[in-house]
């Protein structure tokens, strides 16, 4: 019989239970260091993230308060810098190519829960999906990218956003939902 973490892994809807309470309590663990270290204490701050993060590239920065859910699902990408006040809610992957530059009070959220089925959400089913935002790209201060969601890469997201659906290569979109105002010139390409 299948447990309910491995269910969360394969992306199938799942319920909360023991052994996923104890792997978000060893997290919260990591975060107590990270977010607990004086402002000297770079070190110890490094340390607790490359213990607690499924990857952390070189030269990827994550400011004090920073929140997660399980953190070993979550894979920051070379130089990729995680502002103030970031949730990352990896009950699925999250995935931040390189330099990728999320805002203070960034939230990448992968967590559904059931809409028509109101037994199942009173009972507390979740699914959870992966959120991949790709290389360069640019979430400004307070964006939510919603569960399942890819950004492409050298795209930017206007603060406040709320991002429900995918968004492509050099962009820049905004709003709630987040919608595409223009095109960005490609790398390389005349500014």
């Amino acid at each position: 019989m299948d447990t309910h973490s491995e269910r969360l892994a394969r992306g199938e809807w799942y319920l909360d239970g023991p052994e996923l309470q104890a792997r978000r309590r060893d997290c919260w663990r990591l975060l107590d260091t990270f977010n607990g270290a004086r402002a000297d204490e770079d070190e110890v701050r490094r340390d607790a993230l490359i213990a607690m993060l499924g990857a952390v590239g070189e030269g990827a920065t994550v400011v004090p308060r920073f929140q997660c859910t399980y953190g070993t699902n979550i894979r920051l990408g070379e130089r990729a810098f995680v502002n103030a006040n970031a949730f990352l809610m990896d009950d699925a992957a999250i995935t931040l190519g390189p330099d990728v530059r999320l805002g203070p009070g960034a939230q990448l959220m992968t967590a559904l829960h059931p809409v028509e089925d109101h037994a199942r959400r009173r009972d507390g089913w979740e699914q959870a999906l992966p959120n991949s935002i790709g290389e360069n790209t640019w979430l400004g201060a307070s964006v939510t990218v919603g569960a399942g969601v890819t950004i492409g890469r050298n795209t930017v997201i206007g603060a406040g956003s709320v991002v429900l659906r995918d968004i492509p290569d050099h962009v820049v979109a905004v709003g709630s939902p987040a919608t595409v105002i223009r095109q960005l010139p490609a790398e390389g390409g005349a500014a």
